[in-house]
């Protein structure tokens, strides 16, 4: 015959219990991706596989994470011009002296014979931009030798590379010209995929990913 156990609980400690139950009821549970008007019953949530408790556990705690957050942050704006940090510019000049600190006391550690050459600003101090070049170069200029006016090398990591120049911005397109690499070209729009780039002598449609001076899925008009 078989035997049959259960929890024997005293007569006492049974109605202390009930007691517990009818003074302090527990509260129905909510499901966690619910408005507070739709409540989930205790018992429906205990009958739920672990599993589905803690992938919605979780999803509740990243909707609530995300809200705390905000929207997502653009570039900082730069202390001076109140222009975005890093963007990128280009030299006005042919002769721009790079310098170590933002002043003409400064030793020049690098002049720039190029005009039209893209370069980064990563900074601002006062009337000075500290810049970055594509061989990774930093130093402080001042910023009336630089223009907004927008440039980009084609390529500046494949030495003696060359890349298409499309007549159009699809892979299917004839070939307007090979560029070499580190070439200087006009930006003249680009559309996240796509740059439409001019120069001396060629005009055409190049992968963003091929030029240095524009970020990637950067859009310019």
């Amino acid at each position: 015959m078989a035997m049959r156990f259960s929890a024997w609980i005293p007569q006492t400690q049974r109605n202390q219990t009930e007691l517990r139950k009818a003074a302090f009821p527990l509260p129905a549970m909510r499901h966690p991706q619910q408005s507070a008007g739709g409540a989930v019953p205790l018992l429906l949530w205990r009958q739920m596989p672990i599993w589905q408790q803690a992938f919605r556990c979780a999803g509740a705690a990243i909707a609530i994470l995300s809200a705390a957050s905000g929207p997502l942050r653009a570039d900082p704006a730069g202390p001076v011009s109140g222009l975005p940090i890093p963007r990128f510019v280009s030299l006005k000049s042919d002769r721009v002296n790079l310098r170590e600190g933002p002043s003409k006391d400064h030793r020049t550690i690098w002049i720039y014979e190029r005009a039209g050459l893209p370069v980064e600003i990563t900074a601002e101090f006062e009337i000075w931009r500290k810049i970055r070049d594509a061989e990774g170069t930093e130093g402080w200029v001042l910023h009336s030798l630089l223009s907004g006016r927008r440039t980009a090398l084609v390529a500046p990591w494949k030495q003696g590379a060359e890349c298409i120049l499309y007549r159009k911005a699809s892979l299917d397109s004839r070939p307007a010209a090979r560029l070499q690499s580190n070439v200087i070209a006009s930006v003249k729009s680009c559309d996240g995929t796509w740059c439409h780039i001019s120069g001396y002598g060629f005009d055409g449609f190049i992968q963003q990913t091929e030029l240095w001076g524009v970020y990637p899925n950067e859009t310019i008009e």
